[in-house]
């Protein structure tokens, strides 16, 4: 029998993929939009039903802000433009545009 060289076998390292970060869109309480415009905002962008829609106007009137929505950055990008160019409050004369949505890191 002839000697064979020792062969290391190395394992194969664990990789672990790496997730994508995740953002908040935070919306911004303001007095220039009502309870309803609200509601309805969140109802039609975020297909929540009236009774979350409710729950956010009040977050966000008693607090100052309520996340929205999570999602990756493209999509977060997008629902924030969608609360942009939602436009003014029909219901209030001194309302001249959208709510205000901005972007936070949401915590890992």
């Amino acid at each position: 029998m002839s000697m064979m060289a020792a062969e290391t076998v190395l394992a194969p390292t664990a990789v672990r993929p790496r997730l994508a970060p995740l953002w908040h869109v935070v919306l911004l309480d303001d007095d220039d939009h009502t309870y309803e415009y609200v509601i309805e905002m969140l109802c039609t962008i975020f297909r929540l039903d009236p009774r979350a829609a409710y729950a956010m106007a009040c977050e966000v009137d008693r607090t100052g802000r309520v996340i929205v929505h999570t999602g990756l950055l493209e999509q977060a990008e997008f629902k924030r433009e969608q609360i942009h160019g939602f436009g003014a409050d029909p219901r209030l004369k001194r309302s001249q545009g959208a709510m205000t949505a901005v972007l936070e890191p949401a915590p890992v």
